[in-house]
């Protein structure tokens, strides 16, 4: 059944017009993305299908981690929906380096769920800052494992002194989902800290990300 074919007071798209998104389900927002059902499945049932199958919102969003042949969610959806995540990824990334990012905790944490918290392997990225805490520019510095990656200290400091950077947030994914800090994490954490105070470089966070949360160093008590 598609969409349209609902009664009028039960179509998820009047009703976000009406009341707007935040007063829909997580299975309503898919099925307006789906638009259609498939053989004996309304889109709002496929909808519930794919979030039951796919672990929920997180699982779902992690468009390279979903397996092929899963109804309703084919190649041609798959490249719509990891347009939308870059979009609203690019979104997040204009906000930042709009203004002060210690004024937006939650939209740093957003952006950092979008572009790390679903991959696969791991990856050691910094959001290089200026002087009044705005983002300069995000950089991947280091992609590693399922695992592990290797970071060099060396590095992270030569990019923040090639960019004029005056602090830095740092952060990583964890490929399990677990956002725990390791005791490992919370050593390079201090490393990198000390080779970047060599050149006046301040780390004001280091944020682990698993799927769907994002921990952080600073709110922890280990900076």
């Amino acid at each position: 059944m598609r969409i349209a074919d609902w009664p009028a007071a039960e179509r998820p798209r009047e009703r976000l017009l009406a009341h707007g998104a935040a007063a829909l389900s997580d299975a309503e927002l898919v099925a307006l993305f789906l638009r259609t059902g498939v053989r004996g499945m309304s889109a709002l049932d496929l909808a519930r299908d794919l979030l039951a199958r796919c672990g929920g919102l997180a699982g779902l969003l992690a468009v390279g981690r979903i397996p092929a042949g899963i109804k309703g969610l084919g190649p041609a959806k798959k490249a719509e929906l990891g347009a939308v995540l870059e979009l609203a990824k690019r979104s997040l990334g204009e906000q930042l380096r709009g203004g002060n990012v210690l004024g937006s905790p939650a939209a740093v944490r957003d952006y950092l769920r979008l572009a790390i918290g679903a991959l696969e392997h791991e990856v050691f990225l910094a959001l290089l800052l200026d002087s009044q805490h705005r983002v300069l520019k995000p950089l991947e510095l280091f992609r590693g494992t399922l695992t592990q990656t290797s970071v060099y200290p060396r590095e992270v400091v030569k990019r923040a002194l090639e960019l004029g950077g005056a602090a830095v947030i740092l952060a990583h994914n964890h490929p399990s989902g677990a956002a725990e800090p390791s005791r490992a994490d919370e050593f390079l954490t201090q490393t990198l800290k000390s080779a970047l105070a060599l050149v006046d470089v301040r780390v004001l966070d280091h944020l682990v990300v698993g799927q769907g949360q994002a921990v952080s160093f600073a709110e922890r008590g280990l900076l």
